[in-house]
């Protein structure tokens, strides 16, 4: 304390300047980390490509372009294409506003989806892999954009395959965290800005179709399971991946048949 007053006595001519320092530095603001769950695990590359391209039709595979999620950076092509497909496993869902590490949804787009859709994963998994961003960040980042128009909806009418044999996915709309990995091939429709009096749709049948992210998102669906038959085969086809997949992460253990 001695010590301190003697500083002081001598250097008071300081004392405003460091508080205009101390002032600064309160201003200055500090740089935003995610928190919890933001680092994702590396899966098994010949695993990631096969989960990821189950989500196509067979006759589409060879020719799609294959992207696998470097949890440090974000995507990258280990495959390319020439069909104009791309397919991943989309383990970031900006819209709900969290980071899980057990997310796993296998899914293909067009080639105008490509264009279109694809960045509004490809760009939250990269602000994710940075570290830098918290959820609620990315969020406000992501619709930002939306509203700026730097993202928009596909031009065309298109189409996203997921016809994977598993997928571990949120279960409602944003708002609703629940995850349940469950059996559901299925196609999507492009049809953003839609609601479902627009296409006399009854909300939450047990049969479909849905809409899905159409009110506020260019990245709107119009969801259409996969039939009975079509689903069995899926699923009886993929036994060898789903195996693989349990063995990988216990969170691919089915919790649900079919699901939405």
């Amino acid at each position: 304390m001695t010590q301190l007053m003697r500083w002081t006595k001598h250097n008071a001519h300081l004392l405003p300047v460091l508080g205009l320092v101390c002032i600064c530095c309160l201003l200055v603001p500090k740089k935003s980390r995610a928190q919890g769950n933001w680092q994702l695990d590396k899966m098994p590359p010949n695993l990631e490509t096969e989960l990821a391209l189950s989500a196509l039709p067979p006759h589409l595979r060879a020719g799609a372009t294959v992207y696998l999620l470097d949890p440090a950076k974000g995507y990258y092509i280990a495959q390319k294409g020439s069909n104009g497909f791309v397919c991943f496993i989309a383990r970031t869902n900006w819209e709900w506003c969290e980071f899980r590490p057990d997310v796993f949804a296998p899914i293909s787009f067009d080639a105008e989806g490509a264009r279109k859709l694809f960045p509004l994963y490809r760009d939250p998994a990269a602000m994710r892999a940075s570290g830098k961003f918290t959820p609620q960040q990315i969020k406000d980042t992501m619709m930002a954009r939306i509203k700026k128009g730097i993202y928009r909806a596909p031009a065309r009418v298109g189409i996203s395959y997921m016809l994977a044999p598993v997928m571990r996915v949120y279960t409602g709309k944003p708002g609703d965290n629940t995850v349940m990995t469950m059996n559901m091939p299925h196609f999507m429709f492009y049809a953003p800005y839609i609601t479902n009096a627009d296409v006399g749709i009854v909300p939450n049948s047990p049969h479909g179709p849905w809409l899905l992210n159409s009110t506020y998102s260019p990245e709107g669906y119009l969801i259409m399971p996969a039939d009975k038959e079509e689903s069995a085969k899926i699923i009886a086809d993929g036994k060898d991946l789903l195996k693989r997949l349990e063995d990988y992460n216990a969170c691919f253990k089915v919790s649900a048949p079919m699901h939405h």
